[in-house]
């Protein structure tokens, strides 16, 4: 069930069909939901269509095409030329609509192609900019469009244009270009919700002591779930909570001014309110993903050799240190590699050839080691690998394969085609894991003490310790030997 979830797709580029019932469908349906909510004289107090579909087409850059906005645009029409007696007015009141979900999909996505694509502060401020402009323009055209249908006159009209697409923009944008189905990779715990309870604790607490100030009380508790929660996760709760609080307001559930009637420029206040309040915890969820986002990176480049994609020095000792929390023993086995006359490839070939012979060696070795051990670029030319092995001759045997499996290997280089030996020294012992870097450090030494003796004998070479078992005495295998 949950991979034909994460499969689904709503529209797809090679789908031209789909992707206009598609857009014609959810224009229908977001319509029909705005048109419910006409609580406000001719205007509906919350008209989340216009921040939907600005959200689709900006998210699925493929829908950019004037065929795909005519087609919401057509449903529009066709929606209000079934259930209102608009006539004329109908026409600029949806194209008031289509320059709000035109002009902020097209920002977006111009915002897109110049590398902005990460979450940043600064890409959150653009996107409250983009509902700027693009509700001023809106708001210009459907109070001009409004008159007719509308007791009141163009200056109300366009405030309250200008504060309800603003409002509904800021809530719902953000939510519709980070909305994915959520991976839970942790078990969940009773104090994962607590932000959450918070949240409905504030809401109801502005329902009971009401007043202006109330349409703050949940900007603590949604900064809470931007620190605690993901991107996705903060933006969809922002506006769950800014929708409800705007529908509370005009049904005078809060009251912000008592014994004051509904009135456009409460509205205008309450609104306006609201989305200001909704930047904040965006802001602060998308410093956070930045943040973590810097620290994943700076974490990979101390954790891993950028020329060789295996581990570093320190990143090995972290990836130790973490299996120290697998509370059982083993044996481990610690090779030290080392590439025969590495230094005459560079004198040779060039130090361009050499970090290519080093990053195809180091995925060799990996290749031979697998998922269940452990390689590491310890400097030059130099590598560690760290396996659970049965025993020292098991580990030694790996060890062999690695040496005839680099030997054999035909390295590439310009047209000219180089082979590469590898001198190898071994420790195995068995391991505690609460001891597993006191245990590697030891092997470590025994490794290049045993790396040495193999340089010494000739290169090309394994050699290890003399154990009980005498077919693991110290070997010291030559090609000639093979």
């Amino acid at each position: 069930m949950r991979s034909s979830l994460t499969s689904f797709k709503p529209f797809l580029p090679d789908n031209p069909l789909r992707n206009a019932v598609g857009i014609f469908v959810l224009t229908t349906l977001f319509y029909f939901i705005g048109a419910e909510l006409r609580l406000v004289e001719a205007l509906s107090l919350f008209w989340p269509l216009n921040g939907v579909m600005a959200g689709v087409f900006a998210r699925y850059a493929y829908l950019n095409r004037l065929h795909y906005y005519a087609v919401s645009y057509v449903a529009m029409l066709l929606y209000d030329a079934v259930t209102t007696n608009w006539g004329i007015a109908s026409v600029v009141i949806n194209l008031s609509n289509m320059m709000f979900i035109v002009t902020v999909a097209l920002l977006v996505t111009r915002d897109r192609r110049r590398g902005r694509a990460t979450p940043d502060p600064i890409n959150a401020l653009r996107l409250f900019n983009f509902c700027l402009i693009a509700a001023l323009l809106c708001a210009l055209v459907g109070a001009m469009g409004s008159v007719g249908i509308d007791s009141q006159t163009f200056w109300p009209l366009f405030a309250d244009w200008f504060s309800e697409q603003f409002s509904t923009g800021v809530l719902i944008l953000p939510c519709l270009l980070t909305v994915k189905i959520p991976e839970i990779k942790h078990p969940v715990r009773i104090d994962h919700f607590m932000p959450v309870l918070a949240l409905i604790v504030s809401v109801v607490a502005s329902v009971v002591i009401g007043g202006a100030g109330s349409l703050a009380f949940p900007l603590p508790a949604l900064i809470w779930c931007a620190v605690r929660y993901s991107l996705p996760a903060t933006c969809l709760l922002t506006f769950v909570t800014g929708g409800v609080e705007i529908i509370l307001v005009a049904n005078s559930i809060i009251n912000i001014a008592v014994a004051a009637p509904l009135s456009t420029p409460m509205m205008f206040s309450a609104r306006l309110g609201i989305a200001t309040m909704a930047i904040c915890p965006v802001m602060v969820s998308v410093s956070v993903a930045a943040i973590n986002s810097l620290i994943h990176q700076v974490s990979l480049r101390a954790d891993y050799d950028f020329l060789t994609r295996v581990y570093s020095r320190s990143g090995l000792y972290e990836a130790l240190k973490n299996e120290e929390s697998h509370r059982h023993p083993r044996f481990l086995t610690v090779m030290l590699l080392d590439i025969d006359y590495f230094k005459s490839i560079n004198d040779n070939y060039g130090h361009e050839c050499g970090d290519r012979v080093l990053a195809e060696f180091a995925g060799k070795v990996q290749q031979e080691v697998g998922e269940d051990g452990l390689v590491a670029r310890m400097g030059g030319e130099e590598f560690a690998v760290v396996v659970n092995s049965v025993d020292a001759r098991q580990g030694f045997e790996l060890a062999e394969r690695i040496r005839e499996a680099v030997a054999s290997h035909p390295f590439s280089w310009r047209q000219q085609t180089l082979f590469l030996t590898v001198s190898i020294g071994l420790g195995s012992a068995k391991a505690e894991s609460w001891q597993l870097t006191e245990v590697f450090n030891k092997l470590m030494a025994e490794a290049d003490e045993y790396l040495y003796r193999s340089k010494k004998a000739g290169r090309n070479r394994t050699s290890a310790r003399q154990p009980d078992d005498p077919l693991v005495a110290e070997v010291q295998k030559s090609p000639e030997q093979v």
